[in-house]
């Protein structure tokens, strides 16, 4: 029987873990071309910004 425990003990916890990563995760609803454009955006103004700013140590 304490053979039987041992091999009920990894198992439980695996079933927990995923329940917990299950029910903890990311939501999935997340727009992803928000985020694209957000990312366009600071990409955008990261290039305006090098263009603007004058070089250093040149």
């Amino acid at each position: 029987m304490t053979a039987l425990m041992w091999l009920l003990i990894p198992l439980v916890t695996c079933v927990l873990a995923g329940i917990w990563a299950w029910c903890g995760g990311r939501p999935a609803d997340r727009d992803l071309w928000t985020d694209v454009d957000r990312y366009d955006r600071l990409r955008a103004a990261h290039a305006r910004m090098r263009t603007a700013a004058p070089e250093h140590g040149a």
